[in-house]
């Protein structure tokens, strides 16, 4: 009697360990796939760290950008990572605690800090800036209160300028920051702030994570009618890292 060729192969064990080995190279795809932003890794110094982890860093892939932007590699080609930040270590080792050496908001570090992005605005699907001021789009104001014309107020309760105008995130059809014009004392010009940190109340416009002092420091928009990635990232941290550096004070245990 001539044996079959699968008479005492398991078919069932054999899909089950195929299905182990495809799902173990699935992972080992994934994870080097998410290697490409933020690796190689550095440590507190800028330098490269020892361990990068138990997986290789992938080899580059290279993007064809949309609306002339070129090409772009990672994780070889990514944004350079800031240099020179005003932090120092507290202690001697890795993982130490790390205090500003100079004004933490002007220097964009802590609760304060911001990435390296791209200088230019973020585009929607047609190529446009998406985020403009209001005056240049179709948009009205429909509903609820109409913050242009209000006074806004700092978290030391001082009137520093009045509210011009709300710019809009077009495809998502949402206001993402107000316009404002600065009191000529506390720096004059122009400055927005995003909405989620902004409390329109009682006729009034409440920024509660700034003194008066802190306004003129603000970082300003190049354009007047669009506002790139990196300067939304440096305005939001200012706005931001003032719930903590506003003032000394802020700095200190509640308790």
């Amino acid at each position: 009697m001539v044996e079959p060729f699968f008479g005492n192969f398991d078919l069932a064990s054999l899909t089950l360990w195929l299905f182990y080995g495809f799902f173990a190279l699935l992972i080992f795809y994934i994870q080097r796939e998410n290697m490409r932003e933020g690796y190689p890794m550095t440590d507190d110094d800028g330098n490269e760290a020892a361990n990068q982890g138990p997986f290789p860093v992938p080899e580059d892939k290279t993007f064809i950008l949309p609306n002339g932007r070129g090409p772009k590699s990672v994780p070889s080609g990514q944004t350079p990572e800031r240099a020179d930040i005003a932090l120092k270590r507290v202690g001697p080792g890795n993982g130490y605690p790390l205090e500003p050496t100079g004004d933490p908001m002007a220097d964009g570090v802590g609760p304060a800090s911001w990435a390296p992005r791209e200088d230019i605005p973020e585009l929607d699907w047609k190529g446009h800036p998406k985020i403009i001021p209001m005056r240049t789009t179709e948009f009205v104001h429909a509903a609820g209160f109409d913050p242009r014309g209000m006074p806004v107020i700092s978290g030391d309760k001082v009137e520093v300028g009045t509210v011009t105008d709300m710019w809009v995130d077009e495809p998502e059809q949402l206001v993402r920051y107000l316009e404002y014009t600065l009191s000529a004392e506390h720096g004059g010009g122009s400055r927005i702030v995003p909405i989620t940190l902004a409390r329109i109340w009682m006729g009034k416009v409440f920024v509660k994570s700034l003194y008066a002092h802190n306004f003129a420091g603000i970082p300003t928009t190049a354009s007047e009618t669009q506002v790139t990635k990196l300067e939304e990232d440096k305005i939001s941290a200012y706005y931001a890292g003032g719930y903590l550096y506003a003032s000394e004070a802020r700095q200190e245990p509640l308790l």
